[in-house]
């Protein structure tokens, strides 16, 4: 018998990747846990176990409209673990998302194929 192991995907609902991976995970009858980084914040414990997990530079999104609304400065301010991790941490929204919680894995961004391999 195998045990399932609790998924949780972080991100903020109205981010269209992330419906986009809501719905995938439901369409699969995947339960999982939804944490709402505008509603609950950013867990610090967890942005650091992500970073280490994957990188702060695939957690930062360069590419997103929040990014691209900060200072030049405040962009280049943002230039190791530490720098990305206060950004994260007061702006949310520069995440890149989902961030996801596989119980022995983090991922970032949505993968279709790569998720229905991590759930067998």
């Amino acid at each position: 018998m195998s045990t399932r192991k609790t998924i949780t995907l972080y991100g903020i609902p109205n981010c269209s990747t992330v419906k986009k991976a809501r719905s995938w995970l439901e369409g699969c009858g995947v339960s999982y846990q939804f944490h709402d980084f505008k509603k609950s914040g950013v867990p610090v414990e967890q942005l650091q176990s992500w970073i280490a997990a994957v990188g702060w530079e695939t957690l930062v999104n360069r590419r997103g409209t929040t990014w691209r609304t900060l200072a030049p400065q405040r962009q280049a301010a943002v230039a190791d673990a530490a720098s990305a991790s206060a950004l994260m941490l007061a702006q949310p929204s520069v995440i890149k998302r989902p961030v996801v919680d596989w119980g022995d894995a983090t991922t970032v961004g949505f993968d279709p194929l790569d998720w229905q391999q991590r759930l067998g």
